[in-house]
């Protein structure tokens, strides 16, 4: 049976967030079918909630240079041919397809508003002023303006795995961050503040558990976590193990020098 607009809302009206802003990850294919597909949960999500915030990162801006900084998870030089393949950053630039077909739908709406990190960028619904945090040297500072006011994430069919909020919570808890380059038309630009990977993420659903609400529409679980417990439950967890969320892949650069990095000042 397909998904209707009214299942979501009523789904979504039973976490009872109590018009909270959100920041919404999402995977439209985890419902089943959807009746009018992604305007639908978009809609619904704009219906619910008056401030809703997506990520639009775009990954395929991104340039690898001959030469950089020192214990940087990236191989210098080796990317001659993604940088010919590389897109100039603008306003309208689409979001990469891993970020899903609901962001991207709701930055296409004409009242949506769009930060201009040509990297990671976020895309949000009456927005405005906590998009406007956001900085090349600070490229996740919508997330904590968005606790500040009381946020949760929303995972929709998803896990922590694209939980971009926890990257937010591992700077604040000292984690390496990364440089990473853009090209947009005004030429490269330098991008600090570049996060590690977060396969490892789901690791912290089992002490964000009790504080996570749950429902399910269609054949998606959603669930709901209030930003402020997350980002105290990461912190905790990083300080009390440096090397806790990471993930167990061999060929990882960026867990690979996280490792490293914590390695030198256990020394």
């Amino acid at each position: 049976m397909s998904v209707r607009l009214r299942d979501l809302l009523l789904g979504l009206r039973d976490l009872h967030l109590r018009n909270a802003p959100v920041i919404v990850h999402a995977s439209l294919k985890s419902f089943g079918d959807v009746e009018g597909g992604a305007d639908t949960v978009v809609n619904a999500l704009a219906r619910t909630f008056d401030t809703v915030v997506v990520p639009t990162f775009t990954y395929k801006t991104m340039l690898i240079p001959l030469t950089g900084p020192a214990d940087n998870a990236m191989t210098y030089g080796s990317g001659a041919d993604a940088n010919r393949m590389a897109e100039f950053f603008t306003p309208k630039t689409p979001s990469d397809p891993l970020m899903g077909i609901i962001p991207e739908t709701l930055r296409k709406l004409p009242r949506a508003r769009r930060s201009i990190h040509p990297i990671q960028s976020f895309a949000g619904l009456n927005a405005d002023m906590i998009l406007t945090k956001q900085t090349i040297a600070d490229p996740l500072a919508p997330l904590g303006d968005l606790e500040a006011r009381g946020g949760w994430v929303l995972l929709l069919g998803v896990d922590h795995t694209v939980d971009t909020s926890i990257h937010f919570a591992e700077k604040l808890a000292g984690r390496k961050q990364f440089v990473r380059w853009a090209l947009t038309p005004k030429g490269v630009v330098e991008c600090p503040g570049f996060p590690g990977d977060s396969a490892g993420f789901q690791a912290v659903a089992v002490d964000i558990e009790k504080f996570t609400r749950r429902v399910k529409v269609g054949e998606a679980a959603i669930q709901a976590i209030p930003m402020t417990m997350l980002f105290k439950m990461v912190i905790a967890c990083v300080k009390k193990d440096p090397l806790a969320l990471l993930c167990e892949r061999e060929d990882c650069e960026r867990c690979g020098e996280v490792r490293r990095y914590v390695g030198t000042l256990l020394r």
